[in-house]
């Protein structure tokens, strides 16, 4: 009222809201520049690939894990590369898909590294919860794979989406502290300019509950959403053209039966186009009620049909026994392979991992008990170990049938 600033203003200046309501301000300007880089139907184009792609990978995620994954319905919004450092937590795992056929360029994955553990562990066999430490190579390894598999049935899904065949290169996962001062350019070129960025919300199973951002140049966008109008209009132009087909086939069926039904002033004539049906006495022709085609309607003469039951050769023994050796003389110059096995046993992952050069790895048998022959993998004798000049052998002992 009379020029002077009041407390609560004093405060706000003082606390810097001034900046930061500029910086919402620039944010919101920037939210709604979404509209500026793709029209509305672009933007829910967007959303519908990526809702497809994303339902298809977390279902290939689910195998890889073993546990239920829900991705919730994307959100689709512009961003730069500040917006991303001011809202995402660090450090985070940045995965690059690129495209090697149907589409040019590429996109990038944001996840946070405990999900990234939490995936990889359930992956080696873990139970999720082995997440202590940095992320590894290891971890960088498996969740690179899995991202690999994910997108690969994702880019199935749309290419039968865009009528095209769509295929990506290997993904490559680096772990990236945006508190450092980096350039964005390394990772992907196109984070220095705004680009289209779509949020997921990801569960799999009661370990991970977080979010998950997919990254598009705004070109590539662009681009997805034309082929996606062309493959639609490519689609309606053949149902138009079926739709179009099927009257013009199903005339015929509806004027022929006017075109040989007889009028008052016409005489009733046979057609000739109709068989002789006394020269077909075994032929049944059923003749629908009320549809006489011009002709009259008369009873087929009854046949007499001698019917008798089947009389099969028998066989004697003395045939199946011919056969059976001529059979098996055929069969007599196929190599098999036959393997005596000395014992088996099981190992852990960590176990086989930690084998090196001595190592004594300890069998199921006893010293001493007979060792297994298997003929093409089948168990069929038993033997004893002996030695042949200078050359390992088993002499069979028990044949097992």
């Amino acid at each position: 009222m009379d020029g002077m600033l009041s407390q609560e203003e004093i405060n706000a200046l003082l606390n810097g809201e001034d900046g930061s309501s500029e910086t919402t301000s620039k944010k919101n300007d920037s939210a709604m520049s979404i509209e500026d880089a793709l029209t509305p139907m672009g933007i829910d184009i967007m959303g519908e690939v990526s809702n497809i792609c994303m339902g298809t990978a977390a279902t290939t995620l689910y195998t890889l894990v073993n546990q239920k994954v829900d991705i919730t319905t994307p959100r689709v919004e512009l961003a730069t590369w500040n917006e991303l450092v001011n809202e995402y937590d660090r450090p985070c795992v940045f995965i690059q898909i690129f495209y090697r056929e149907g589409i040019n360029g590429s996109n990038v994955f944001i996840l946070k590294d405990t999900d990234v553990k939490v995936i990889a562990d359930l992956m080696m066999g873990g139970d999720g919860t082995n997440i202590e430490g940095e992320v590894s190579d290891l971890h960088l390894s498996a969740i690179s794979e899995a991202m690999n598999q994910m997108m690969g049935t994702a880019a199935t899904s749309l290419s039968s989406l865009l009528g095209t065949k769509i295929d990506i290169s290997p993904p490559v996962a680096n772990t990236v502290n945006m508190d450092e001062d980096i350039d964005v350019s390394e990772i992907a070129s196109f984070l220095n300019e705004e680009f289209v960025r779509v949020a997921f919300k990801m569960k799999v199973g009661d370990l991970v509950d977080s979010q998950i951002m997919q990254l598009y140049p705004i070109d590539l966008c662009r681009t997805l959403c034309e082929k996606f109008n062309l493959g639609n209009a490519a689609h309606n132009s053949e149902t138009e053209q079926e739709e179009t087909v099927e009257p013009t086939q199903s005339q015929p069926t509806q004027s022929q039966p006017q075109s040989v039904m007889p009028t008052q002033s016409q005489p009733i004539q046979p057609q000739p186009v109709m068989p002789d049906l006394q020269s077909m006495p075994n032929m049944q022709i059923p003749v629908s009620q009320g549809m006489n085609y011009g002709m009259p309607t008369q009873s087929m003469p009854m046949q007499n049909v001698n019917v008798q039951q089947a009389q099969f050769q028998e066989f004697s023994p003395d045939i199946v026994a011919v056969n059976q050796r001529e059979n098996i003389n055929l069969i007599m110059d196929v190599p098999l392979e036959v393997t005596v096995e000395l014992g088996r046993t099981k190992k852990t992952i960590q176990d086989i991992l930690e084998f090196s050069p001595g190592t004594i790895i300890e069998l199921d048998k006893i010293a001493g008990e007979p060792v297994d022959v298997l003929v093409n993998g089948k168990y069929v004798a038993k033997g004893e170990v002996v030695v042949i000049e200078e050359s390992f052998g088993v002499r069979v002992t028990e044949i097992i049938r």
